[in-house]
């Protein structure tokens, strides 16, 4: 196999995506700027007219008329109210606009490798015991997670973090998935408004699982219609018997005295199980907003992908109706709920049995779509998982999609990549050429030490993670098999179970030979394997693990300082092929070039290394 070496500064793929984002950021900028400039000559003006409207009311008041002062007061209180209603409209759009900025910001720092300043690292996904997910660097910092995630729900950084530990491994599934997240990135101006809603109350967003258990259960009372026609009559009778009693004195008091005793225990009556409900819904208010705007910009735009279109399609009631408008709904509701933090509230509640309405709103709302919240907020959830997958495409044109092979078609098992690189490397990317598959399905990495051999591991697991997800891959031809990934790299100590990093090692290796002896296929990345022990141990335990992976069919990389590994290539008559990284030395300075060749290592560099320290070694 001809092995090449490419260095990508990643202008080229990059300049496009760049100017996009850059135009954008400048017109948005510009954009607010201007909002800025209107929102304070509105405030101004909203000053200005209440205190000459006033001062003039108050003129003709005293000094003319009192009906006219009147009227030039209800007149200036209305020009006040509209400024007003300006005012927070054009804050709303200003708003909007500075977001929108730091979105295009954001894409300029991504192509320009300084994303691993980003907040959201998603360390809260983290799993020790994963797989692979600790080795591939899917949560933390520096990791795929932080370069990627445009998710601002809860359940939207969830199914971003599930879709990373757990890709498609279905053929079909995938070839959907790549051509949703290949339309969702010709769409930026449409993602970055998606995600524009969630921003706009991503702090106020609550945990929604005890929300969505809401929704599925039933208060039947609440729908009896004795109990809806009770709270109905009763405070209208209360009403009319007060009127009478104060306005004409036609009843005597204990009349409207004793119907407002008979709300006040009707709401005595599970006051504190409403009370709970009740305080829990209008928790989630300011986050119904957001899940109403973002539904009404997935009901709006028209999607031409299957994928994209059978999400879509699940926006429905039984009755047809939108989700939008449906959780919009919910959130006028909510909006009452409100009302109980008013200091006036209480009397209101006496005098409507208030309470007892919106709880009959909500349970009525239940009944005709309580079971479809899930649903729905996991179709949002959905939509933001695959928009932020659709960054890498966008950003990263000369990328190429991968071509998976179907499952059965044993002849064409494991991968073969061109000009492949390291998709979390931006500047500093080296790309090679790589094929590992039958009848060769192991690959041996020697070389010297920070030659590259772990960063090439990375880079194979990388892209092949995100080939499962349906995302494009950091290389110019890229075709690979469904398999299991299985890593052992970064392997460390537990103190609290009394694990050495030796043991651990042995435990996850031990996780990986189960697995080869499963069903699935299985592609493992090895890194220095057995490196706690003393040569000769690591030496055997290596050719007999390598030896028994291969026996089982697994496909995989080992990368070793242990040169005589590079035997098992002849005794394996080629299944087992031997490549490695080396490094140069130039005015007495290491370098090194990150190429892949085949064969062993021919060159060692610690001493150099341990010499750099200020290590005196003695020469032979």
């Amino acid at each position: 196999m001809k092995n090449s070496f490419h260095k990508k500064t990643g202008r080229h793929s990059v300049k496009e995506p760049q100017i996009i984002y850059e135009k954008r950021k400048q017109a948005y900028e510009d954009l607010s700027k201007k909002q800025k400039r209107t929102a304070n000559q509105l405030s101004n003006y909203r000053l200005f007219s209440f205190l000459l409207g006033f001062s003039v009311a108050v003129l003709l008041y005293l000094k003319v008329s009192g009906v006219l002062g009147i009227v030039v007061g209800i007149l200036t209180l209305g020009v006040f109210l509209y400024l007003a209603s300006r005012h927070r409209s054009v804050r709303t759009q200003l708003r909007y606009a500075e977001i929108l900025t730091g979105l295009n910001q954001k894409g300029i720092q991504r192509l320009q490798g300084e994303w691993v300043k980003f907040k959201e690292q998603g360390v809260e996904f983290i799993e020790e015991k994963h797989p692979y997910a600790i080795d591939l660097d899917l949560f933390g910092q520096a990791s795929i997670f932080q370069w990627i995630n445009s998710a601002q729900t809860p359940l939207g950084r969830i199914a971003l973090s599930e879709v990373l530990k757990t890709p498609a491994k279905n053929h079909e599934e995938i070839l959907k998935r790549q051509e949703a997240i290949a339309e969702l990135a010709q769409n930026l101006g449409w993602r970055q408004r998606f995600e524009t809603e969630g921003i706009i109350a991503s702090q106020q967003f609550q945990a929604v699982e005890p929300f969505i258990h809401w929704a599925k259960e039933r208060e039947e009372a609440y729908l009896k219609p004795v109990l809806k026609l009770a709270v109905t009559v009763l405070p209208a009778i209360t009403c009319i018997m007060g009127a009478l009693y104060v306005f004409w004195s036609a009843v005597p008091w204990q009349v409207p005295g004793l119907l407002v005793a008979v709300q006040i225990l009707l709401l005595q009556l599970y006051n504190k199980e409403r009370s709970k409900v009740l305080a829990m819904v209008y928790k989630h208010e300011a986050s119904l907003k957001t899940y109403a705007d973002m539904l009404k910009q997935l009901e709006k735009k028209k999607f031409r992908t299957e994928e994209l279109q059978k999400l879509q399609n699940i926006l429905r009631d039984q009755e047809g109706r939108s989700a939008y408008k449906q959780i919009q709904k919910l959130s006028k509701i909510v909006e009452r709920i409100s009302n109980r933090d008013n200091a006036m509230f209480i009397f209101i509640n006496i005098l409507l049995l208030w309470d007892y309405h919106c709880m009959i709103a909500l349970e009525e709302w239940k009944s005709k779509s309580g079971g479809l919240l899930r649903s729905w907020l996991e179709v949002i959830a959905k939509f933001e998982e695959l928009s932020s997958l659709a960054t890498i495409p966008f950003e990263n044109p000369d990328w190429v999609v991968p071509e998976i092979v179907e499952k059965g078609n044993e002849q064409q098992r494991g991968i073969a990549a061109r000009q492949m690189g390291h998709p979390l490397l931006t500047r500093k990317r080296v790309t090679n050429d790589f094929t590992l598959r039958e009848p060769s399905g192991i690959a041996l990495i020697t070389g010297s030490n920070m030659s590259g051999k772990s960063t090439f591991l990375r880079t194979v697991g990388t892209n092949l993670l995100l080939a499962y997800t349906g995302a494009p891959v950091c290389a110019q031809k890229f075709r690979c098999s469904i398999v299991e990934i299985w890593t052992c790299m970064r392997v460390s100590d537990n103190l609290e179970q009394s694990i050495s990093s030796f043991y651990a090692e042995i435990l996850r290796i031990k996780q990986i030979v189960e697995a080869a002896e499963g069903n699935e296929p299985v592609f493992f990345l090895l890194d220095e394997i057995f490196k706690g022990t003393n040569s000769h141990d690591r030496h055997q335990g290596a050719i007999a693990l390598i030896q028994q992976l291969q026996k089982k069919g697994a496909l995989g990389l080992v990368s070793t300082h242990d040169l005589e590994l590079g035997e098992l290539e002849r005794e394996s008559k080629g299944r087992i092929k031997n490549y490695h990284f080396r490094e140069y030395y130039q005015n007495k300075e290491i370098h090194f070039d990150y190429t892949l060749r085949e064969g062993i290592s021919t060159t060692r560099n610690a001493l150099y290394l341990i010499r750099l320290a200020g290590i005196e070694i003695k020469e032979d």
